[in-house]
């Protein structure tokens, strides 16, 4: 891509392809040459990170039930693969797939396995890729979620990078107070304060928080083009999601976004290839 492009992460790893959350996501991710994989976390009943998006597992899984009140080993029986179509909606988009696509290696042996973050992780520090984490708020265990993070992170020797350009793990958040802890127990990590109500603020928002960037939809760039602008006076990045049209990448890449989330990391990096 052209430099100052901005960087593409996968969003849930490819999941317009492989199933969101799923080790074969995140390795298609790598594959299709994102430049970071994101994911969601969330504490079972038991005190383990796992990478699922909803409170509950009903959308995503074989099963039923909120992650707060099931256990690792019962969430590891359900199947977290099935449920996904691996076929595009219409023969445009089987074009595009094929034009856009780099044959993928074949998928692993359990593609519907249950992911936790300490698998990601490993993942991750092995391809010498870079991770996003959000933590999900409100839930059951309030700052119990953070503290566990930063945990796994300095068990991987992500929580002290020497410089934010130099961190390969960030993390996310839509409570200003998860952000805050974040940057109270890690001060060197890279924070993004996500939300949707950014153009309303004369001031850019994560001030308060202490977030290193910011982090609103695309929607919220489209009626504000001056917020990144603002962002970067006061010194901080913007991560904007999700993003999966051309238009829209060009649109990204005009306002000098840094980050660009995309459930099609491979699409990605073509769009902005031309720009």
């Amino acid at each position: 891509m052209p430099p100052g492009s901005p960087l593409v992460v996968a969003h849930r790893g490819s999941s317009g392809d492989k199933p969101e959350h799923t080790l074969a996501a995140y390795e298609l991710a790598i594959e299709d040459g994102a430049d970071a994989v994101e994911c969601d976390v969330r504490l079972t009943r038991d005190g383990h990170l796992v990478c699922v998006h909803d409170r509950r597992v009903d959308r995503t899984s074989s099963g039923s039930g909120t992650v707060s009140a099931m256990t690792l080993q019962r969430m590891a029986q359900l199947d977290y693969g099935s449920w996904h179509d691996p076929f595009p909606d219409t023969a445009d988009d089987l074009v595009a797939e094929q034009e856009h696509r780099v044959p993928a290696a074949p998928p692993p042996s359990a593609p519907g396995e249950l992911l936790t973050l300490r698998a990601l992780l490993e993942l991750v520090v092995d391809r010498g890729s870079r991770i996003f984490v959000e933590t999900k708020h409100p839930v059951r265990y309030g700052g119990l979620v953070e503290a566990k993070l930063v945990a796994e992170l300095h068990r991987f020797g992500l929580a002290r990078p020497e410089s934010p350009e130099a961190a390969a793990a960030t993390v996310m958040s839509f409570s200003p107070s998860a952000v805050w802890r974040v940057r109270r127990a890690a001060p060197r990590l890279p924070t993004v304060l996500l939300g949707p109500r950014c153009t309303p603020l004369a001031a850019v928002p994560g001030t308060t928080a202490g977030a290193t960037a910011i982090g609103p939809p695309y929607r919220v760039l489209a009626a504000d083009p001056e917020l990144v602008a603002r962002a970067r006076e006061q010194g901080r990045d913007t991560y904007t999601w999700t993003v999966d049209t051309a238009a829209h990448a060009v649109e990204c890449a005009r306002q000098g976004v840094r980050w660009i989330a995309t459930n099609h990391p491979s699409r990605m990096r073509s769009w902005l290839a031309q720009v």
